[in-house]
């Protein structure tokens, strides 16, 4: 990115724009090379006005929220990251049908932990959750047999043509662990998620939180890590599947295969992006030899990466 197109971001942006970013602190990974820019977003207003900027400009940028489920190149890349804190959270209680609008910065697991608060059920699945409500949207999060297909009433949307516009949950076309938005690479930024609650007890809502997060500490490894690499095949588990193709434990520089969860790579502090890519690729080549069965990555990549 040349000088010229930085000094007209400082101008856009002022202070909130950073130079010559290493992205391994701001992924759950710690991994990643530099990027140009990165700005720190606070509202949703400030999102909109980032997002124009930048469409206008013909600059390509990537919003991140808590960095988790991305894999960021050693070699960084050469776009804008847009550092989304847009963290506004409005529960409403007073009508017949309780809900829940969370701005696209807001972190998944405090929807549920303040919503249970309130007495309200329906998103106690995601408060073991590490990503946010934007990534959350994009990509369909879930766990414990639910997810946001299930949970979303409807997403504000920013479109690079259209502008802002509500999408309910039909027109997202969730499948698992997609929607069209990750789909189809369409020129959107989410900004903002509604939720549909029910009415239950302070008590009953935390039960289920507490559950929920004791599952998430007995069954998944502690560390940096992106969180799960590879999408669940139908009727099948990825993690099962690399731990029978002999994997568990394969390490490559400071990364592992969990002993765990053979479904996390762990960095062991100081692992590259490079050596995670290429335990991911390892993976997915053994798995197919042995069992026929593609692996699809569950983690968007930016940057490039060595073959």
């Amino acid at each position: 990115m040349d000088k010229r197109l930085i000094s007209e971001l400082k101008e856009i942006f002022g202070t909130r724009l950073q130079e010559n970013v290493s992205m391994a602190s701001f992924t759950t990974a710690r991994v990643g090379g530099v990027v140009p820019a990165l700005v720190s977003i606070n509202t949703v207003e400030e999102l909109v006005t980032a997002a124009n900027a930048l469409w206008n400009l013909d600059v390509s940028f990537h919003v991140i929220g808590s960095g988790s489920n991305i894999l960021v190149s050693d070699k960084g890349a050469d776009s804008v990251i847009l550092y989304n804190r847009a963290n506004n959270l409005v529960i409403e209680t007073e009508s017949e049908q309780p809900t829940v609008e969370a701005d696209s910065g807001v972190i998944l697991g405090t929807v549920a932990r303040q919503t249970a608060l309130k007495g309200l059920s329906g998103m106690e699945w995601a408060a073991p959750v590490p990503g946010t409500v934007g990534g959350a949207v994009y990509g369909n999060a879930g766990a414990h047999g639910s997810d946001m297909a299930n949970s979303i009433k409807m997403a504000k949307i920013l479109h690079k043509l259209d502008g802002i516009k509500d999408w309910p949950v039909d027109k997202l076309a969730y499948q698992y662990r997609s929607s069209v938005l990750k789909r189809d690479r369409l020129p959107v930024v989410i900004l903002s998620a509604t939720f549909n609650m029910k009415r239950s007890s302070r008590e009953e809502a935390w039960e289920k939180i507490k559950t929920y997060q004791a599952h998430r500490k007995q069954t998944q490894p502690p560390g940096a890590s992106m969180g799960s690499m590879f999408k669940n095949p139908v009727g099948d588990y990825a993690g099962r599947l690399i731990e029978a193709a002999g994997l568990k434990g394969m390490q490559i520089g400071q990364a592992v295969i969990s002993p765990v969860h053979a479904n996390f790579i762990i960095n062991q502090e100081g692992a590259t992006a490079q050596d995670i890519w290429q335990l991911m690729k390892i993976a997915q080549e053994t798995v197919y030899e042995q069992f026929g069965i593609c692996l699809e990555p569950e983690i968007e990549l930016i940057g490039e990466f060595d073959k």
